[in-house]
């Protein structure tokens, strides 16, 4: 069985990533939590277990086959040729790595092969591309797609623990009347939305817009596919979800898209609106699975269909993927580089 290390154990991501670890029975030899110096010596649970985290070191590497990463991208860049050199497999959850072209950016039921051409390193995408990709694969696969536009909503727990806590201080101050001042964002989030992030040149598009664009290309091996984003964060705590427009090459009816869709494992398709039957992001917390409604013809284009994508940011968005590829790794034999 292998050894498996943690880093960023004691993080929102590390949590769900210890929980899947146990829930889908991954074969731990010996699991290793790290983190940084200032929480090394707390315990985490791990199934009926407790783990001392570690403060990252070289050493603590010595002898681990595979490590997940989700402590953000400079710790990535810093640590995972460390553990590479020591004949570790990276999982990186970061954006440090995803669009260099010699590592595979992998969605596990997506495009699992281009785990295959790791050189000990495999990108996890960014949760907002995850959680579609399982759905656009097979309208690609099926019917073609000219071009994809996409609007998220995306949920303050992508941003960190930091920004559950804040929107709760800012929610409950603004209940009682107090001045809210913003406590992660430029703009305060409770009962807000923000149709920003961090922008990324002169061209008006966030970091977050450009990785929907960019990934989702790698992803499907679709590099002049037209992608068009708008990202918002929105004062939800788990959660993200997305308004996509989809226009196919050769026609496709929302019914034979339903019917794509529900023969698909691990996506679950709710769709009667008129019984208010819709994904919500309370449905999908907790889920490992990707939830698509409201699919309906696309009225401003002839081959558009439109949908309604939620899914848990935390399980599928981020951790089970990592988890899963993991599993793929270790079925297919590609520990030994």
């Amino acid at each position: 069985m292998p050894r498996v290390a943690i880093l960023g154990a004691t993080g929102a991501v590390g949590d769900v990533l210890r929980k899947v670890l146990a829930e889908r029975e991954f074969p731990v030899d010996d699991l290793v939590c790290l983190a940084s110096p200032r929480s090394a010596g707390k315990r985490v649970a791990f199934g009926d277990d407790e783990v001392e985290v570690q403060a990252v070191s070289a050493e603590a590497f010595e002898g681990v086959d595979i490590a997940l990463f989700s402590a953000g991208a400079t710790r990535s860049k810093e640590w995972a040729p460390i553990a590479i050199e020591r004949g570790v497999v990276v999982v990186d959850n970061s954006s440090a790595f995803r669009m260099q072209p010699e590592v595979p950016l992998v969605v596990a039921d997506v495009n699992p092969e281009a785990a295959r051409d790791h050189r000990g390193l495999v990108a996890n995408p960014n949760c907002s591309t995850m959680q579609l990709m399982p759905v656009l694969k097979p309208i690609l696969d099926t019917v073609g797609i000219e071009r994809v536009t996409i609007s998220t909503y995306q949920s303050v727990s992508g941003t960190g623990q930091s920004a559950i806590d804040g929107l709760r201080s800012e929610a409950s101050q603004s209940l009682t009347g107090d001045a809210v001042a913003p406590a992660v964002y430029p703009h305060r989030i409770a009962f807000n939305v923000i149709p920003a992030g961090s922008f990324a040149g002169d061209d008006g598009y966030t970091d977050e817009e450009l990785k929907l664009v960019h990934e989702t290309r790698k992803i499907l091996s679709a590099p002049n596919l037209r992608v068009s984003v708008t990202c918002v964060r929105v004062p939800v705590v788990t959660g993200h979800s997305e308004a996509v427009w989809v226009e196919t090459t050769r026609p496709m009816s929302p019914a034979e898209l339903r019917d794509l869709l529900m023969e698909r494992e691990g996506i679950v398709v709710v769709d009667d609106p008129a019984s208010h039957a819709y994904p919500t992001p309370l449905d999908a917390a907790g889920s490992d699975d990707v939830y698509v409604g409201r699919i309906r013809r696309d009225l401003g284009c002839e081959n558009g269909l439109a949908l309604w994508v939620v899914s848990d940011n935390l399980r599928k968005g981020a951790a089970t993927n990592a988890v899963q590829i993991a599993e793929l790794l270790v079925r297919d034999g590609l520990l030994a580089r």
